[in-house]
């Protein structure tokens, strides 16, 4: 089977959204669910056609979380040139370049950087690997603090935000491999390095 990669074609939506359509025929499968954050160069799924596999990605110039996902009840729905694959809200989620999460002040003065989805906490690439941050380090905008698994898929979780210094110090990791979080729990203590 081959593959290739092509960007989605993205439209204007409803209300300031972003409408991304299929820049294919085929069958549409592994698109992302609704409340995910997307940023350019990002997995949209992939388009089964003729025995070749097409990876998607979101295009340039769009961003933003997934409020709609057409097809969501099908396992491979078929799509046709220009069909639509989702809709996103630029507005929501803040995505400048990545998941920008919201920070708060903690009783102590520390600040607190939030899950910008729900999904499984995972602090290391992998069993047996090392992990991305520990208390004590200093991290900038952008460094890979976390992963959260939301249906079998991987996010990358960077530091950065309104509020949140950079660079900045670990003070306290509030969760543990295999925690279950919603959006907006509570990751990390940070405190101005």
């Amino acid at each position: 089977m081959t593959s290739s990669l092509l960007e989605a074609i993205a439209r204007p939506g409803a209300e300031g959204g972003v409408l991304l359509v299929s820049p294919e025929v085929g069958r549409w499968r592994e698109g992302p669910p609704a409340g995910r954050i997307l940023r350019p160069g990002d997995p949209l799924g992939r388009i089964e056609r003729l025995g070749s596999m097409i990876s998607i990605v979101v295009p340039r110039g769009a961003a933003g979380m997934v409020t709609e996902r057409f097809g969501a009840d099908l396992a491979r729905p078929s799509v046709a040139y220009g069909s639509p694959l989702v809709v996103l809200d630029p507005a929501s989620g803040a995505v400048a370049g990545d998941v920008a999460v919201a920070s708060e002040e903690a009783e102590d003065g520390g600040l607190i950087l939030r899950a910008p989805m729900g999904g499984r906490f995972y602090l290391r690439s992998a069993p047996g690997k090392p992990p991305f941050i520990s208390v004590g380090d200093v991290i900038e905008e952008g460094r890979t603090v976390a992963l959260l698994e939301v249906m079998k898929t991987f996010n990358r979780v960077p530091y950065g935000g309104a509020g949140l210094p950079s660079p900045a110090r670990v003070k306290a990791i509030l969760r543990t491999d295999d925690d279950d979080v919603s959006a907006g729990d509570a990751l990390l203590e940070v405190e101005e390095a």
